[in-house]
């Protein structure tokens, strides 16, 4: 079931809904209008009456469809990069990273498992309901040892996929705080998954700013089968 589309359609008659109260509402502010202008001050406190009721109602199902179109969005996820693994010994790997526009990178890997890095930029809760995503700059890739003590005796590798500036808009955010009413936080995220012979894993970032990794169909299936095998 897509809860997007579920989401999407109550989404919609609410805003139509939001549209007929508030002409509505138009109508009654012309026929409070039109009795103030005849001195019928009683027949104008009533139409004044139902003007308010239909702006608080319009408001409130304007709310609830704002709030439903935010969590639609929340669940939306963006890709940020496919990971292609070839095991070359035990706990060796070369990894092919691949871009959403295409652009790939090839990388060697120690480790158990991969894992992504990310920095991310969220905004505050009117900007996202209102549909702006949050921001994201790839952090580093690194490999990832199954047994925490192999961490500290075991060659570790690290590939830097950092290139803030002296402009860099993560930077500028912790340096000029007051320049970026609107943003939230800046905080880190990551995701990391057992690596396979033949895997082939995609990461996407979450509208939260939670980075997540999966594997396609035939990598899970490897993945229940001993790593690196």
């Amino acid at each position: 079931m897509n809860w997007n589309e579920v989401l999407r359609l109550p989404t919609t008659l609410l805003v139509i809904l939001t549209g007929v109260v508030l002409l509505l509402a138009l109508v009654q502010l012309l026929a409070a209008r039109q009795h103030v202008r005849q001195r019928r001050h009683i027949a104008a406190a009533g139409h004044s009456l139902l003007l308010v009721v239909f702006l608080l109602l319009a408001a409130f199902l304007g709310g609830i469809a704002m709030s439903l179109r935010g969590y639609r969005f929340l669940g939306e996820e963006a890709p940020v990069a496919q990971i292609d693994a070839r095991i070359l010994s035990p706990q060796r790997w070369a990894l092919t990273v691949t871009w959403p526009d295409g652009a790939t990178r090839k990388m060697m890997l120690a480790g158990d498992d991969f894992q992504v890095d990310a920095i991310v930029l969220k905004w505050k809760l009117p900007a996202m309901l209102a549909g702006l995503p949050p921001l994201y700059r790839l952090d580093r890739i690194s490999g990832r040892y199954d047994d925490a003590s192999q961490e500290t005796t075991s060659p570790r590798t690290v590939i830097d996929f950092s290139q803030a500036g002296a402009d860099d808009l993560f930077d500028l955010k912790k340096q000029m705080p007051r320049w970026f009413p609107e943003v939230d936080t800046v905080f880190g995220s990551a995701a990391f998954l057992p690596l396979v012979d033949g895997g082939r894993y995609s990461v996407s970032l979450m509208r939260t700013g939670a980075l997540v990794a999966r594997p396609d169909d035939a990598t899970a299936q490897r993945m229940g089968q001993p790593f690196g095998g």
